[in-house]
C-alpha cells in the first residue's frame, strides 16, 4: 500500500476518496495518540489553514478528532504555514497542523504536521501517526473529552514576531501579491508596520480563488501591475505563504535561485553565512552554482523538497537553503520555509546594498531552462529503462561539455513527471525538452 504522507503531508482532492472528513477525523485522533506516546499528558495541537473553502470542513473534522481523543485543538484560523510553526513554539504545544495544498489548484487540499520544535515531522514520525490511524484505542467520555478553542490573535502574534526582528526597509515602493491565500491575513499589517510603501493585489480571498491567476505560480498579474504602477519591485506569495518570488521594476521574474544567491551574498557580507555553505536542490539553475562558486560559497545539493533541504542544512550546519520555486529556509530566523521572512530579508538586503532588484538579481546569470510537467503515471518512471537509457546518455555528453543537463523526477503530490532541461544554447533546450517529453508521454501514457 502506498504511503499516506507524501513530500509535504497528506495531499489530495478535498472531500475525495483520500482526503476526506473521515480521514481528517482519524488523523486528529492519531495525532493525539502520537503526542501521548511522546510524553504529553494533555496534548495541545495548533491548527492553521489557508483560504480554500474545503479548509473549514477539514479543520472541523480534524479538531473533532483531537477533542474526541482527549486533546485540545487550538484553532488559529487562516494563517500562513510558517505562522503555525511559530505558534507551536510560542504555545509550547505538542504538535502543529496546517490544512493547505500550498501552491496547488483550489480543488486540492492537504494536512501537514509540525513537531513541538516548529520543524515538520520526520518521515518516521509520520509513519507512526499513519500506523495509529487504525488503532486509536478507547476513546474518553465525560470529563476526559477534549476541547477546541480559537486563537483569535494568531495573525497579530505572527506579525509581531516578524517586526520584532528589526529589519531595515529600503526607500522603495512595492506591489504585493497575496495569491488570495493565507498571506492576505498578515501581509497588509506587516508591510504597513515595517513602514514600506506598498499596494496589494490578490488580497480578496473568496474560498475558491486561491492561486487563481495570481501568486507565485502566476507572476504575470504581478508583472503587469508593477509596470503599470511604476513600482520598484513586486513580491508574490503562494497559497500558504511558505514561498515567495519577485519581479523587478520591468516585470522580469526573479526566481528562488536568484533570491538565494543574493541572500547568501548578504549573509556572507555581514559575517552571518555559517560555514560559507548554502543548500540547494537538483532543480537549481547551473547559473546559481556558478554565482555561488564565484563568491567562494559551497553549494550542497539535495533532492527536491524542503524537508531534504532542511535535513542537509542541519547536517552541514548551514543557515540558508532554498529551492528555485521560492521556498527559502533561513534557519537563523525560522524553522521552515517562510515567504514573509524571505520577503523582508530580501528588502533588508536591498536596503544595505542600495541596488535595484534587477541589479542584485543579475548576480545569477541563468542558463536557459525549461520545465515541462507531463501528465503521466509517475510511479512507473523509476523502472523504465527506455527513458533512462536515453536520458543517461544525453547527460553524459552534457556533463563532458559542461553545456547543460537533463533532470527527470516524479511529482511528490500529483500524477506528473517533471522534465527539466538546461543548456547554454536556447535552441538545444527546446530540442532536448521536446524529445524527452515525447518519450515520457509515449512510455508512461496519460495518468
Amino acid at each position: 500500500m502506498a504511503r499516506l504522507f507524501g513530500t509535504d503531508g497528506v495531499r489530495g482532492i478535498a472531500n475525495g476518496p483520500v482526503l476526506s472528513a473521515e480521514l481528517a477525523l482519524a488523523l486528529g485522533r492519531a495525532a493525539v495518540a502520537f503526542a501521548r506516546e511522546r510524553g504529553a499528558s494533555l496534548p495541545e495541537i495548533v491548527i492553521g489553514r489557508d483560504t480554500r473553502r474545503s479548509g473549514a470542513l477539514l479543520e472541523d473534522a480534524f479538531c473533532a478528532g483531537i477533542a474526541s481523543a482527549g486533546g485540545v485543538a487550538l484553532r488559529a484560523g487562516v494563517l500562513p504555514t510558517p505562522g503555525v510553526a511559530l505558534l507551536v513554539r510560542e504555545q509550547g504545544a505538542s504538535l502543529g497542523a496546517v490544512i493547505s495544498a500550498s501552491h496547488n489548484p483550489f480543488p486540492d487540499n492537504g494536512i501537514k504536521l509540525f513537531g513541538p520544535d516548529g520543524f515538520k515531522l520526520l518521515d518516521a514520525d509520520e509513519d507512526r501517526i499513519e500506523a495509529l490511524l487504525g488503532a486509536p484505542g478507547e476513546l474518553p467520555t465525560g470529563a476526559g473529552v477534549g476541547d477546541s478553542r480559537r486563537l483569535a490573535d494568531a495573525p497579530e502574534r505572527y506579525v509581531d514576531w516578524i517586526v520584532s526582528q528589526g529589519f531595515a526597509m529600503p526607500p522603495l515602493r512595492i506591489l504585493v501579491d497575496c495569491a488570495h491565500g493565507a498571506a492576505a491575513t498578515v501581509a497588509p499589517s506587516l508591510f504597513a508596520r515595517l513602514g514600506i510603501a506598498h499596494e496589494l493585489i490578490g488580497c480578496a480571498p473568496d474560498g475558491v480563488n486561491i492561486n487563481d491567476g495570481v501568486g507565485s505560480t502566476h507572476l504575470g498579474a504581478l508583472a503587469v501591475g508593477v509596470r503599470a504602477g511604476g513600482f520598484d519591485l513586486g513580491i508574490a506569495f503562494d497559497g500558504d505563504a511558505d514561498r515567495m518570488l519577485a519581479v523587478d521594476a520591468d516585470g522580469s521574474d526573479v526566481d528562488g535561485d536568484q533570491i538565494v544567491a543574493l541572500l547568501a551574498r548578504d549573509l556572507q557580507t555581514t559575517g552571518m553565512l555559517r560555514n560559507d555553505t548554502v543548500v540547494v536542490t537538483s532543480m537549481s539553475n547551473l547559473g546559481l552554482h556558478r554565482a555561488l562558486a564565484g563568491l567562494g560559497i559551497r553549494a550542497i545539493v539535495t533532492d527536491v523538497g524542503d524537508r531534504y533541504v532542511l535535513e542537509a542544512m542541519l547536517e552541514h550546519d548551514a543557515v540558508l537553503g532554498g529551492e528555485q520555486s521560492g521556498h527559502v529556509i533561513a534557519l537563523d530566523r525560522q524553522t521552515t520555509g517562510d515567504g514573509l521572512i524571505s520577503a523582508v530579508l530580501l528588502l533588508d538586503a536591498l536596503a544595505r546594498t542600495r541596488e535595484t532588484l534587477a541589479v542584485a538579481a543579475s548576480l545569477v546569470k541563468r542558463f536557459p531552462q525549461k520545465l515541462v510537467n507531463v501528465r503521466a503515471d509517475r510511479t512507473r518512471l523509476a523502472g523504465n529503462r527506455a527513458i533512462w537509457d536515453v536520458v543517461d546518455a544525453e547527460n553524459v555528453a552534457l556533463a563532458n561539455s559542461g553545456a547543460g543537463r537533463i533532470l527527470l523526477r516524479p511529482s511528490g503530490t500529483e500524477s506528473l513527471v517533471r522534465v527539466m532541461v538546461e543548456h547554454e544554447i536556447e535552441g538545444e533546450v527546446e530540442r532536448l525538452c521536446g524529445s524527452i517529453t515525447a518519450l515520457v508521454e509515449r512510455e508512461l501514457g496519460q495518468a
